[in-house]
This record gives C-alpha cells, sequence and structure tokens, in this order.
C-alpha cells in the first residue's frame, strides 16, 4: 500500500512486527514476568538523489501511511544530494552479488527471501521458558539453602521484517534472540559474580549448569586480595573478548579509514588491508548463514552512515572475513564506500556528483556490509579452566563494563572491571581482587595475544541490548593495563 502510494521518484518500506517476552528475578524470587508486541514502519523516499525519511510505530489505516509518505517526501525535496546515492534494488540482484563476490547460496537465500515475503509474522511465547523456569525454581531453592542470592533477567524475541522497494524487491525474514543474564551475591567482600548468554530458542540453556558455574566463582571470593593498579598478565574470557571485538568492529568503517581518521587507516594514506593484525591462525569473520549464529541475511538500513546507506537496502549478505591469518582482509563497505576508493568516485564525492556503483573488477574493493553476527577463531583448543591452569601468576577477568571510547585514531578504550577480578598464583585461584579500570586498545591487544583458547558462543556483556551473537575464545594478554583501582565493589 505504501510503494503504491508513493508519489516519489522512488522509495523503500521497512515494516517490521516483533514479539517478546520475559523472566526477572531477584532475591530468589520470580519478580515480573511480560509479554510485548511492537510494529513499526519506516518509509524512505527518493526525489532525485536526495532522500527523507519517516518511521512510526503506529500506523493504523491508509490516513496515517499516507501522512508517513508525505512527510517523508517532502523531507527528500528539501534535502541535498545524498553522497551514497545508487539506484534502488530490484527483484534481480545478480549484478549486485557479482559486485559482492558472487555466491551460490547467498543468491538461494535471497529468492527464499522473496518467497516468503507474504507470510504473516512470528510469535514468540512464554511457552519457550518452560524448561527454563521450572529449573529456575529449583536453583532458588539451591540459593536459598546455601545463603546466596540470584539474580537475573531473561528475554526472547522474535522479529519479523518485510523490506520493499519501488524497483520491485521483496524480502522477509524473520529472527529469533534471547539472552539471560545472573548475578549471583553472597556476603564476602567482592562476592558478586556475573554471567551471561545468548541462544536463540533457550534449548541450549542449562539454568543447573549455570548455577555451578556461578556458586563456583563465589566461592573463589572466600579471600580478598588487594592489589595496585599496573600491567598484569591478563585471561579475558569469552564475553570481555566480545565486548572489546565487537567495538572495533562497530569502527571498521572503510570510508572513515580511507579518510584517515581511525586505527584502520594507513600512515600517509589510505587503509591498513593486508596489515599484520594478530598472530597467524587468527580469523575474524561474519557470516549471516551461520547455524550457531544466524543473522539476517540482507541489508537493512533506516539511515545512512559510515557503515550503512539506505540505497543498498535488500543488498544480500554472505560471509565476510574481516581478518585472515592474523591480516586484516576487508572492513565495512557500502556500495558507495567503495566508489570512494577509486581517483575518478572521489573525484565525482568532490565536485558532488554521484557517481554509479560499477562491477568489481580486479583489485576493486568489495562491497562488504555490516553482518550482524561476529566470530573470533585463533585455532585454539584449550578452554578457559585449562588456561587457568596453565598460568603461573596472573588475573582473570570475569566482564567488563562502562566502556567508552577515548582516542578513534588508536582505538583507546576505558572501562571498568565488574562482578569478579580472580588472582592465580600456580595454577589455581586464590582470591578475589579490587576493580580496576583499564585502558586498552582492542586492535592493538591483537597483536600481544600470547595464547588463544578454544572458541565458544558469548554474550557481550556491555553490548547485549544491541549485539548477542557473537562466538570468541577467551585469550592470555601479557600486559593488560590495569590504570588505576576502581573503588566499585
Amino acid at each position: 500500500m505504501a510503494l503504491a502510494s508513493s508519489r516519489a521518484d522512488g522509495a523503500v518500506v521497512i515494516a517490521g512486527e516483533s514479539s517478546t517476552v520475559n523472566l526477572r528475578w531477584a532475591n530468589n524470587t520470580l519478580t515480573t514476568n511480560g509479554a510485548a508486541r511492537d510494529r513499526s514502519v519506516t518509509v524512505i523516499s527518493v526525489v532525485g538523489h536526495a532522500f527523507g525519511v519517516r518511521s512510526a510505530s503506529s500506523v493504523s489505516d491508509a490516513d496515517d501511511l499516507a501522512k508517513l509518505l508525505r512527510l517523508s517526501e517532502a523531507d527528500a525535496r528539501e534535502a541535498e544530494d545524498a553522497d551514497d546515492y545508487a539506484e534502488l534494488l530490484g527483484p534481480d540482484a545478480e549484478v549486485t552479488m557479482a559486485h559482492m563476490g558472487g555466491g551460490t547460496a547467498v543468491a538461494a537465500a535471497h529468492a527464499v527471501a522473496q518467497t516468503t515475503f507474504a507470510d504473516p509474522a512470528q510469535r514468540t511465547s512464554t511457552g519457550v521458558f518452560a524448561e527454563f523456569a521450572r529449573d529456575l525454581g529449583d536453583a532458588f531453592d539451591a540459593a536459598r539453602a546455601d545463603e546466596r542470592r540470584l539474580f537475573g533477567f531473561a528475554q526472547h524475541e522474535l522479529t519479523t521484517t518485510w523490506l520493499g522497494t519501488s524497483a520491485g524487491l521483496r524480502l522477509r525474514h524473520s529472527q529469533p534472540s534471547g539472552s539471560v543474564e545472573w548475578n549471583a551475591k553472597n556476603a564476602t567482600p567482592g562476592g558478586s559474580v556475573w554471567h551471561g548468554q545468548s541462544t536463540h530458542d533457550f534449548t541450549d540453556v542449562s539454568v543447573p549448569d549455570t548455577d555451578a558455574l556461578l556458586r563456583r566463582r563465589l566461592a573463589w571470593a572466600t579471600r580478598s586480595v588487594e592489589l595496585p593498579a599496573g600491567r598484569y598478565e591478563t585471561l579475558l574470557p569469552p564475553s570481555a573478548v566480545a565486548d572489546l571485538l565487537t567495538y572495533a568492529y562497530w569502527s571498521a568503517a572503510g570510508r572513515d579509514a580511507a579518510e584517515g581518521r581511525t586505527v584502520f587507516s594507513r600512515a600517509g594514506g589510505g587503509t591498513r588491508i593486508g596489515a599484520t593484525l594478530g598472530p597467524p591462525g587468527l580469523h575474524l569473520f561474519s557470516d549471516p548463514f551461520d547455524p550457531e549464529l544466524s543473522a539476517t541475511p540482507f541489508v537493512i538500513a533506516a539511515s545512512s552512515s559510515a557503515t550503512s546507506s539506505v540505497f543498498d537496502n535488500g543488498l544480500p549478505l554472505r560471509r565476510t572475513d574481516w581478518i585472515t591469518d592474523g591480516k586484516l582482509a576487508a572492513l565495512v563497505q557500502t556500495r558507495a564506500s567503495t566508489r570512494g576508493s577509486t581517483l575518478e568516485g572521489q573525484r565525482a564525492r568532490d565536485d558532488r556528483q554521484i557517481a554509479r556503483p560499477q562491477a568489481a573488477g580486479p583489485g576493486a574493493v568489495a562491497v562488504t556490509p555490516f553482518v550482524d553476527n561476529l566470530t573470533l577463531d585463533g585455532g585454539g583448543t584449550a578452554s578457559l579452566d585449562e588456561m587457568i591452569a596453565n598460568t603461573s601468576r596472573g588475573l582473570l577477568l570475569t566482564c567488563l563494563w562502562y566502556i567508552r571510547e577515548v582516542d578513534p585514531q588508536i582505538l583507546l578504550l576505558t572501562g571498568l572491571t565488574r562482578d569478579g577480578v580472580y588472582l592465580i598464583e600456580d595454577g589455581e585461584i586464590v582470591g578475589a581482587v579490587n576493580n580496576f579500570r583499564f585502558n586498552e586498545s582492542p586492535v592493538d591487544l591483537l597483536g600481544r595475544l600470547t595464547e588463544v583458547g578454544t572458541t565458544v558462543r558469548t554474550l557481550p556483556r556491555e553490548w547485549a541490548d544491541w549485539f548477542t551473537l557473537a562466538r570468541m575464545p577467551a585469550v592470555r594478554v601479557p600486559d593488560f593495563n590495569m590504570s588505576s583501582v576502581s573503588p566499585a565493589s
């Protein structure tokens, strides 16, 4: 209806419906549970080479939809020509796929997304928590008996998105996502621990296993050790690694790097593609078709930025290797940002002219859009327990918190440790240590790794509201910078 009513030169419509269920508990008691359903419509109108965007969370009839269209069209008429302008994608995406490097799996997924377009939204229900809630009650009983306190939050969401363009493209995708976060406390100073897990459907969430992990970590806190700030050999668990590398991923815009503004910029001009960032065998990649981390297989963009373009809506996604064998292999590139990688593209942008995307030729920069998952694999086989056993003296973190950027040129981040820092001596945990503020660059850190453990699915604590699909190893850093002691408990 929206596309049929558009008066613009072109239009993209993104419609979404999500259903969410959640459980919350505190002090060994289930406190709340909830269910919600949301709908939204985003209209992108294209007039000439300019665009306007309007979104609404409630569109009840044709009149509401028409108002949304007219507003987006008015915005487009008042806007300047967009630097990222490109022709909207239609149902025949062969040229686009060739520009991306091709791939039969990508083409097949795109075809499926079009044939299921008319299907209704998929919805979650509280039934997803049936086994989890039963086991949660048993965990509460055990915690009361041990004088421990359990707190936490579990959520499951199922979001269906429909995307259509005035060029005839029709795509649909349903994305499940879930997470559970635990916090356990006892009366011991420093006796607070956290654990998080992401899941598609809660069938892989074990409450007994999680409760055992929390009890074990609380036992480590029976002895308290005060340490000064400094550089320590440190084991970072998968969650902490995910928090650091997710921020690096969000900072990996090819356009920004080419303009000399990020840690991925090469001194003297250009990007650091091909530069060694980590040890041999280290791979960082994203894959929407990963069975464990399946994600939306096409671009959905309600705005344009250094890492996205509204004109790329519907662009099929594929596996992208960001780091291969320790070397930077790709940055996040839109169709527009690849144009800026050529002299002709740069001149077109400088002259405020719009160049159409060309087919990828030898040496051309490939279109590598952002994919909503991330995996780091260094080929390691050691578990975190085995890495602890092989540590003479060092620290074990639980998670990081309140991460902020200090210097984009080197991607220096600062933040705090939280809910468990432990001292390791002769392969054993000997006590809980005070919290610290840290200062580290995740990119620099990759080059200083001395051990990479086995890769497992994890939940980045700091970014769990925005990014849940991560698989990371525990890593060993010989000199992690604990820049100051934190008074936080």
